[in-house]
């Protein structure tokens, strides 16, 4: 009898379980290197959790066009609306700002001169660079790898 009780009282405090969405929640913070290895393509892997960069113009997303999200290929967070998408020319997506509470940054120092990275605030992984010569309003242009990305249109 104890037992329904308990299982009753879990049910009104915490309702939110009893109808929570399929996907199972994952702290994709504390998933290992072959956690990701099994969950990511290998180009992604590298791009995702080694900071690896990928060939410029070898991304379909360079070109995509169609209104919608983009998506972080590791944990599905929303991280840029196609209305800040723009064509920067250098061959990898490219966005004016990002979605609130979306990224995290830090100074790399790879190619000696510091640059702004900056990762997925939810599963840290990489995406890209920033730099200070993109279109108004914000003059950024967030340089994103597009295998980091997953495109999701609007209906």
């Amino acid at each position: 009898m104890m037992g329904f009780f308990n299982a009753l009282l879990g049910f009104i405090i915490k309702p939110r379980n009893a109808f929570a969405a399929s996907k199972t929640m994952i702290n994709f913070k504390i998933l290992t290197d072959a956690d990701w290895e099994n969950r990511l393509a290998k180009d992604a892997f590298n791009v995702l959790r080694k900071e690896g960069t990928e060939r410029p113009f070898s991304s379909p997303l360079n070109d995509e066009k169609r209104k919608g999200t983009f998506c972080c290929a590791g944990c599905d967070l929303n991280l840029f609306s196609s209305e800040t998408k723009f064509d920067s020319g250098t061959g990898w997506p490219s966005f004016w700002d990002h979605l609130p509470d979306a990224i995290e940054t830090k100074t790399d120092f790879k190619l000696i001169v510091p640059r702004t990275e900056y990762h997925c605030v939810r599963c840290g992984g990489h995406q890209g660079h920033v730099f200070n010569d993109g279109p108004r309003p914000t003059g950024k242009r967030y340089c994103n790898n597009g295998v980091a990305l997953v495109f999701k249109p609007d209906s």
